[in-house]
């Protein structure tokens, strides 16, 4: 029988990975993911099977800059430098992910369950010049867009409502669909030699493609399609098929996430 592993702390990572080649974040059969990938090179460097939480799960092709995951640690793995643990990662992970951070946590921390919250942020290429360097984690709307009118828009988000029009309709049979969006704006930025349209997002949790399908909405609103009203038709009529169409995978990035000052304490 497998001895049970005392486990006295917990280990949390701050990741960062490019989309394109996984099957989202979560581990599955057959797939390539992030969990798997991570998985892997815990157990090696560990020398022992792990599970992970994660702060938030990416769909295929999501990318992400600060995600976070966490996974209790024995007492002598808590006495590792946290230079050996970072180089030793990254010399078995593959090129698509990134170790960005290792903290210590309390025993019994949860990188998905003491977020307070995490942020999103969307990227719109709007014109006929097409990406270049930003072509793999930007959407190229080959169409003008009103970023004034789309934050108008974005605003009736900000709040705690029923988002079940913005959740893929398979995703939430028989499931809890409100969540709270803190903060939500719209705007212009300069990235990688190229003007962008930024949709930047806030809150407790999301729904299944949530991000993305608001940011197909407020798209037609950008474009003239819709009225800044049409955006509160569609929150209050909780049915996928009112929204906008979901946004592709490759332009969304998860760029954060809020834990309680003082939890997580730098692993030197």
């Amino acid at each position: 029988m497998e001895q049970e592993l005392e486990c006295t702390g917990t280990m949390v990572l701050r990741v960062g990975y490019r989309g394109a080649e996984f099957s989202g974040f979560a581990a599955q059969p057959g797939q390539r993911t992030v969990a798997g990938e991570f998985e892997r090179a815990l157990e090696t460097f560990l020398r022992r099977p792990v599970e992970l939480t994660c702060a938030g799960r990416t769909d295929a092709g999501v990318h992400a800059v600060s995600q976070y995951v966490s996974l209790p640690i024995t007492q002598d793995e808590k006495s590792l430098r946290g230079s050996r643990v970072f180089r030793g990662l990254t010399a078995i992970l593959p090129d698509d992910i990134s170790v960005r951070g290792i903290y210590h946590a309390p025993e019994g921390f949860s990188a998905r369950f003491d977020a307070l919250s995490r942020s999103y942020r969307y990227r719109i290429v709007a014109g006929e010049e097409r990406p270049v360097l930003g072509w793999d984690h930007t959407w190229w709307l080959r169409s003008e867009l009103d970023d004034a009118v789309m934050h108008e828009a974005a605003q009736t988000l900000v709040g705690e409502h029923d988002f079940k029009s913005f959740c893929k309709a398979s995703s939430a049979i028989d499931k809890p669909t409100h969540r709270c969006v803190q903060r939500i704006s719209v705007g212009r930025t300069e990235e990688l030699g190229q003007e962008q349209v930024v949709i930047d997002i806030t809150g407790n949790a999301f729904l299944h493609s949530m991000v993305r399908t608001i940011a197909g909405t407020l798209a037609m609103v950008g474009r003239g399609q819709r009225e800044p009203g049409w955006v509160a038709d569609v929150l209050a009529a909780c049915d996928r098929t009112a929204a906008g169409p979901c946004a592709p995978a490759k332009g969304l990035t998860f760029v954060g996430v809020d834990y309680p000052e003082g939890l997580l304490e730098p692993w030197k």
